[in-house]
């Protein structure tokens, strides 16, 4: 059987991913910041572990890495993550948020990644997946929507998750970057073009797929590869 860890499993794109692979047979590690009050999260079938994690603090990942020492990971998919200020200029932008978004998605993709590693090489799966967008891409898309926070924090998790791509080859261990589209999610909106469960099936026939010739770059849920 294989085993699963996904980071902001209790809604939107994370709980689809929870339940689409519980579904499918996997064991599930699905985190969350409150796990006494998951949601749905709590009435999912399947082999569930449902544990409490902020991303952003360095020592709650560490103890749960810690807690799951004997238990090995053939997929890790850093799914966390925030939007941070909708802005449509650089004026009166809140660096504080900017700050803060970051940590949450950037720089705590690559803690998990760090605190997990020993779990992905006892795995026999040997894949990160790390949620971005193509927000992100320099190359595709549009400057007239501003968002500083997400863009750049995506578009530095996109460098980060490359770096450790070539970091991680000789371990046998895939790095691949998502875009799973505009999902209507809390954070998508109502308007958004797909639903969860569309950009999670993708996602899932994509990984399914993918292995160390797709590490490092980053694919679109309906397997198209974006230049970032």
């Amino acid at each position: 059987m294989s085993t699963v860890l996904i980071t902001g499993a209790n809604r939107g794109i994370g709980l689809e991913l929870t339940r689409q692979y519980a579904d499918a047979g996997w064991t599930v590690i699905a985190t969350c910041r409150k796990p006494i009050a998951p949601g749905e999260l709590a009435t999912l079938p399947g082999d569930i572990q449902v544990h409490g994690l902020d991303v952003t603090d360095h020592r709650q990942v560490a103890r749960l890495a810690d807690e799951l020492s004997a238990t090995a990971i053939d997929l890790l998919i850093n799914n966390a993550g925030v939007y941070g200020e909708r802005n449509s200029a650089h004026q009166g932008i809140d660096y504080t948020d900017w700050e803060q978004a970051f940590r949450v998605n950037a720089m705590a993709p690559v803690k998990v990644v760090e605190c997990f590693l020993p779990h992905l090489r006892a795995g026999s799966g040997k894949m990160i997946a790390t949620v971005s967008s193509v927000l992100a891409s320099i190359a595709e898309s549009s400057p007239n929507s501003a968002s500083y926070a997400y863009r750049t924090s995506k578009c530095a998790v996109n460098m980060a998750m490359h770096v450790l791509a070539g970091e991680l080859r000789p371990d046998g261990i895939a790095v691949i970057l998502l875009h799973p589209g505009w999902v209507r999610t809390d954070m998508g909106g109502a308007d958004a073009a797909i639903d969860a469960r569309t950009s999670v099936s993708g996602i899932r026939k994509l990984l399914d797929g993918a292995g160390l010739a797709e590490s490092g770059r980053l694919f679109a849920y309906d397997g198209r590869e974006i230049p970032w």
